[in-house]
């Protein structure tokens, strides 16, 4: 029976990854560090295995007998920079599929990636990549657009005043998708055995919509009204200061909220049709938030 990895396993993306490979007949290999968390994902088959990807012998450990080895870098803003924390779990992931002999790779990194430096968490994915394309294993980074489950943050605040808030501009189009199809998809090519190389794949969902346009569908459904605020990069600095983030990691998410609201940076990506996702807005909504508010 096949043994895939998969890391962050309690995430939103490897917690579907992880029920979608038991469904195949595969072995997941639940990578965390909360035993208890891992065992109430109540996946069948399912081996959990306490881990810290940033730790490179216990990434070695929890992967020996993999064939397959989903990856990506959870987010962990407490540390001194989230660059460093990048570089530490890429270079646990490497010294895994090396270790092991791990034959296929699949990534979870941003669109944008290797496009610029300076961008934050998207220059970082681009870093991840460049360093595991030099293994000998097939590796395929997934470049995903922005998390439609991100309004999940904010179903208190629809729900009660109407509004949602991000730091991008009203009519700035963005390419929302679903974790749901970036585990999808995930799960293809890990189980996939005949393809091979080292290759990217933007995942765009089903359309690009701007934050106005969101508002509007949210009203729609809802029958109220909900309104979209734009925060001014004052009010994002003044949050993060609040959560006590250091001045580094400041820093590197505001690089990152420039690189994706910039009209002309990762987002302004064309599509392709194997960009195209299935789940729409509409569908996230049903199946997602409503059940929230």
């Amino acid at each position: 029976m096949k043994k895939i990895a998969i890391a962050a396993a309690t995430g939103n993306i490897g917690s579907s990854v992880a029920k979608q490979i038991a469904s195949h007949g595969a072995t997941p290999l639940l990578l965390g560090q909360n035993l208890k968390r891992l065992d109430n994902l109540n996946i069948h088959g399912g081996s959990s295995v306490m881990a810290d990807i940033s730790n490179t012998e216990q990434v070695i450990a929890a992967t020996e007998g993999a064939e397959a080895l989903f990856w990506l870098v959870p987010p962990v803003l407490t540390g001194p920079s989230l660059n460093e924390w990048y570089q530490k779990v890429t270079n646990a992931g490497i010294a895994a599929v090396n270790q092991n002999k791990i034959k296929r790779v699949v990534l979870v990194s941003s669109m944008g990636a290797s496009s610029s430096p300076n961008l934050g968490t998207v220059s970082y994915c681009g870093d991840m990549e460049i360093a595991f394309d030099k293994l000998d294993a097939n590796v395929l980074a997934l470049r995903p657009g922005y998390f439609m489950e991100n309004f999940i943050q904010q179903a208190k605040g629809i729900s009660e005043k109407g509004t949602f808030t991000f730091p991008f501009d009203s009519e700035h189009d963005i390419p929302f998708i679903s974790t749901d199809d970036i585990a999808e998809v995930a799960t293809r090519y890990l189980l996939d055995e005949t393809w091979a190389g080292h290759w990217k794949l933007n995942l765009m969902g089903p359309e690009n919509i701007t934050l106005a346009q969101a508002a509007s569908r949210f009203s729609a459904r809802l029958g109220k009204s909900v309104k979209y605020v734009q925060q001014s990069g004052e009010e994002v600095k003044a949050q993060l200061s609040s959560w006590g983030l250091s001045k580094t990691v400041q820093h590197e998410l505001m690089d990152l909220f420039f690189a994706l609201g910039d009209p002309n940076g990762a987002y302004a990506t064309p599509r392709t049709i194997e960009a195209a996702t299935a789940t729409t807005f509409e569908q996230f909504l049903e199946r997602k938030l409503l059940p929230l508010l």
